[in-house]
């Protein structure tokens, strides 16, 4: 039996509209939800709010999220190890500030940045990049992020 080239072209189509099909069914995507308030003073709670999702628990990098992004999370318990023993801290809260330079080395950065969405959790007449409670956050984050160094 013999197929026609128009056959063979309704074939080919119905074999790739399934293929397709599946490989969007089976595609994660990352739910967007506006930033929860969580204590400043709670390194702890923030990660676990706002940094668990793609970098996971302990920050290996191993998030629920983490499978849906184009560039995997950073595991976060390597840093002191990848600077000489010594943890960043001042490139960690410039990061968390102002995020990441783009274009990185895997195209564009899909981290949020952390410094406007902390000044909109506070009152108007305190809100800034460089305010006191945003500074305390991404402080006592930053801190929290060396406590999971692995040693």
């Amino acid at each position: 039996m013999t197929r026609t080239p128009k056959a063979w072209f309704v074939g080919l189509a119905a074999i790739l509209f399934c293929a397709t099909s599946v490989a969007f069914a089976q595609e994660k995507q990352i739910k967007e939800e506006p930033i929860r308030h969580t204590s400043p003073a709670s390194g702890a709670e923030m990660y676990k709010a706002y940094c668990a999702a793609c970098h996971g628990k302990t920050g290996e990098g191993n998030g629920p999220a983490a499978s849906a992004l184009k560039t995997p999370p950073a595991d976060l318990t390597t840093l002191a190890k990848r600077n000489n023993g010594k943890f960043p801290i001042e490139h960690v809260m410039s990061i968390l500030r102002f995020g990441v330079p783009e274009p990185t080395a895997h195209g564009t950065s899909q981290m949020p940045i952390w410094g406007p969405l902390f000044s909109s959790l506070e009152s108007s007449s305190m809100r800034g990049p460089n305010s006191p409670q945003v500074s305390m956050r991404i402080t006592n984050l930053a801190h929290y992020i060396e406590s999971l160094q692995k040693k």
